[in-house]
Formats: structure tokens, sequence, C-alpha cells
């Protein structure tokens, strides 16, 4: 899911589209309007799911689509060859998602782990 919203409403440590992936905003800087321009704001973000720096510029009357990440509670249930088996804390379906590199030794079956879910796609965030 996304709407739109003016990169005016936008803030920082929010989201937005950028290239069809969704980004955290790392940094917004506005500039002044000039003699017949408009002001333009450029946003600094990482994605989500790829972690990749992106940087566009806009005018600040600009909409751009702003995607709804949930943050999530699930429980491990048991570890797989290439990740792990999660069962979700509020309509308890279950699912497997790889496990970050920073989170592998942290990770055990019958732990709670936060994660992010956006447009079809989810990533473990915190043990």
């Amino acid at each position: 899911m996304k709407e739109p919203v003016e990169v005016r409403g936008l803030k920082v440590n929010g989201y937005v589209m950028i290239d069809d992936e969704p980004c955290k905003i790392v940094s917004i800087d506005t500039s002044k309007p000039g003699k017949h321009g408009e002001a333009k704001a450029r946003i600094e973000a990482f994605g989500i799911f790829d972690n990749r720096r992106r940087s566009v510029v806009y005018p600040v009357r600009h909409k751009v689509q702003v995607p709804i990440v949930n943050k999530k509670q699930a429980q491990a249930i048991a570890l797989t060859g290439e990740g792990i088996q999660l069962m979700d804390l509020g309509n308890y379906e279950i699912f497997e998602l790889p496990i970050p590199e920073a989170l592998k030794d942290k990770l055990q079956p019958g732990k709670e782990v936060s994660y992010l879910e956006s447009l079809g796609k989810r990533k473990i965030t915190q043990v």
C-alpha cells in the first residue's frame, strides 16, 4: 500500500518511495525559492530491504508516494537451512525469512523478533 504526500510533508526517519523501493529518510535539505522558480528539496534515504543509499531532488509541491510500513512482532519457531521460520504474533501466520548477518548469533527458536512489512516484503529488524 502506498499513499501520495507532498514533499514538504515528509520528515526525517519517515518513509518514501524512490526507484520503486521503500526507503527510510535520513535527511531533507530545502533550498530557497528563486526569482522565477520554486523551492526544491533534496532527500537522502536508505532502502529498507536492500540498504542502498538513494537521493532525489523534487520541488516541495511535488507529490511522492509514501509506503505503508508495518512494524510487527513474531516468534521464532525453527532454524532452516537458509533462514528462520517465524510465526506472526498477531494473526499466527507462519512464514520464513533470511537471517541478517548482524543477528545470526542471537536468533534461536522460541525468541521474539521484530520485523518490518511493506509492499509484500518482510525484513527482520531486531531480536
